[in-house]
């Protein structure tokens, strides 16, 4: 698809491009549970500056991925009626800027790994390997949304490890259940573009399975996760406040599932995205509560 590059924009013009291309306001997905992470390791409120460096962290590996899936996809994008508006096939964006842009989140997000300890700096090329990995998976797998998941499920292990030096294995069960998550709400999500999926040569399991056969296992991933949670919080022996926590995200996810189904898919949007993030907050919310009623 032939596209024409806006030369005219400013750099602070580029920068809001980007900062919509990358959708950074659905950070607000990762941050809590990666929040939810430091508060568990610190079992309270870590020290400012550990929190600080956290953020940067979650946020610029975040823009890294999001900007790096924009660029390795252009092509696909374009191709898409969806998606073919995006900045780079719609030619707001050049390439070259958005590359420009990754290796400086890339930068920043190892600036803020060594910050905050060594093992945190061991492994973030593990986690960059994860985080813009994801982008090819739907070109080899029909699995790839558990990678997506897995992108946002390491942000609470980072963050134990942030705090800490080392990691628990308790928080890992923590990732687990954002990769099921995740991956649930990401099949649903998928399901509206299953016929060009197929057209295109792209894997998903919409794409693979048809939609019921979808909707069936975004449910059970949906289950799953409530399962591992009622775990999380013997492991944690969380209190009232948190295994009340547990009920309303559950209350939530069971809303979700209800606003769409195989044949009406209208109100994906809504469920993909003010539930989600509003899933995320109402986590983060209820454990800080049960760890402050300990104090």
């Amino acid at each position: 698809m032939e596209q024409t590059i806006h030369h005219g924009h400013s750099l602070w013009d580029k920068t809001k491009i980007t900062l919509e291309m990358i959708k950074w306001e659905h950070s607000i997905f990762a941050l809590p549970f990666a929040l939810t992470g430091a508060l568990l390791a610190a079992n309270g409120i870590p020290p400012l500056r550990t929190l600080a460096w956290i953020l940067v962290a979650m946020v610029s590996a975040r823009s890294a991925a999001m900007a790096f899936n924009r660029w390795a996809d252009a092509a696909l994008d374009a191709a898409n009626p969806r998606t073919r508006t995006r900045a780079i096939p719609a030619g707001q964006l050049s390439p070259g800027f958005v590359l420009a842009f990754i290796l400086a989140m890339v930068a920043l997000f190892e600036l803020a790994s060594w910050q905050l300890n060594r093992l945190t700096l061991l492994l973030s090329p593990v986690v960059l390997i994860v985080l813009l990995g994801y982008s090819y998976m739907k070109r080899i797998t029909r699995w790839s949304h558990i990678v997506l998941g897995l992108a946002l499920g390491l942000a609470p292990s980072a963050a134990w490890i942030a705090v800490r030096g080392t990691l628990d294995p308790r928080i890992a069960l923590l990732t687990a259940i954002v990769t099921c998550w995740v991956a649930g709400f990401d099949i649903l999500y998928a399901c509206q573009d299953m016929e060009h999926d197929r057209q295109a040569g792209l894997f998903s399991i919409p794409q693979a399975l048809g939609l019921n056969a979808a909707f069936w296992i975004a449910r059970f991933l949906h289950f799953t996760v409530v399962v591992l949670l009622a775990w999380f919080a013997a492991l944690f022996q969380f209190g009232v406040a948190g295994e009340l926590g547990i009920a309303v995200v559950a209350l939530l996810l069971l809303y979700e599932h209800a606003l769409i189904s195989p044949r009406d898919l209208r109100k994906l949007n809504a469920a993909f995205f003010t539930m989600n993030g509003i899933i995320a907050m109402v986590f983060l919310v209820f454990v800080a509560a049960d760890l402050w009623l300990r104090r």
